[in-house]
């Protein structure tokens, strides 16, 4: 059975400090994230992975000035677009954007789709606190609908106000994992979906195709609640559960148990459900084998391994 990979990250490690990566001096990480050949294709062939689509993770060139961020934008494109050249049946690549320029992000997303030849665009979560919703980017969207591509929102690190407010009172280690993979990033980011359908953005861009990762960023179990809720305080607006599963696909990045996979299941179906590690922060053979073994008929692992991926991404 094939396996497409979709939420596979890369940061060379000579832009890691410039680009404010976490992990910039976290020597195992900054290396792995660096590292795009024998040990990363080792890695996938271990776990069957035929395709890896890479990307470059938060913040990328978001956190910068607007002025470093389009220059920075250049260059990890540039970056991961050779690494494509250099394996180019084994990887794929999404853009990374510099939102802080919206102008110079719309510039960027079609250099790197029409001209580096990638098959899509991921941005990191907010910009500066703002989220996806807010007039300003909306032109940053309709260049991402018109190049007909997916977006992957991935998440990305809360402003200072956020960790201040909801993770203070623990270790510095706690704090950080809370507000990030421990939770912080997945509730955010689900935010952040719900922002933009009640916000009106998929009725201004209807073919925008959004993909949320970490088995979707707790909007299965929670995306009938708010619609619900909106309903009935709202009753003017369209159904948000509506907008968002017309709209919106799921990776399972991350996630390597059942209850989330069948509650995923339940609410957006096999069709908008795809395979994703999220290299190197999670593990290729652990995710490939829970994809085998999971509860589901064979059709509908075949499409979350390949098929929805290969529709989607046009792969």
């Amino acid at each position: 059975m094939p396996l497409i990979a979709l939420e596979e990250h890369m940061l060379p490690a000579d832009l890691a400090r410039t680009a404010k990566a976490k992990h910039a001096d976290v020597p195992r990480m900054r290396d792995a994230l660096d590292e795009v050949g024998e040990q990363r294709l080792a890695a996938m062939d271990a776990a069957g992975i035929d395709i890896q689509v890479l990307s470059i993770g938060a913040p990328g060139a978001a956190a910068l000035p607007p002025e470093a961020s389009v220059p920075m934008a250049r260059q990890l494109n540039d970056r991961v677009a050779a690494a494509v050249t250099a394996h180019p049946d084994r990887f794929r690549a999404m853009a990374t954007l510099p939102t802080p320029d919206p102008d110079a992000a719309v510039a960027e997303a079609y250099r790197a789709v029409r001209e580096l030849g990638f098959c899509g665009v991921m941005i990191n979560g907010h910009t500066n606190g703002e989220f996806l919703d807010e007039p300003r980017y909306d032109q940053i969207l309709g260049a991402v609908a018109e190049l007909g591509v997916p977006l992957y929102l991935h998440p990305t690190f809360p402003p200072q106000a956020v960790r201040d407010a909801y993770f203070h009172g623990f270790d510095a280690v706690t704090s950080r994992t809370l507000y990030t993979g421990g939770w912080g990033w997945h509730a955010e980011t689900g935010l952040h979906v719900l922002r933009m359908a009640v916000g009106g953005v998929f009725d201004r861009y209807p073919d925008l195709q959004v993909v949320i990762g970490h088995m979707g960023e707790n909007l299965p179990f929670s995306l009938m609640r708010a619609d619900s809720r909106l309903a009935l305080e709202r009753p003017d607006l369209p159904s948000v559960a509506e907008t968002i599963l017309s709209h919106v696909h799921l990776t399972i990045s991350g996630y390597t148990t059942v209850p989330p996979l069948q509650c995923a299941l339940a609410v957006f179906g096999a069709d908008r459900i795809m395979f994703a590690v999220d290299y190197p922060w999670s593990d290729c053979v652990e995710t490939a084998e829970f994809l085998a073994a999971a509860p589901l008929s064979p059709t509908d692992r075949e499409k979350i391994a390949h098929l929805n991926a290969e529709q989607l991404y046009k792969l």
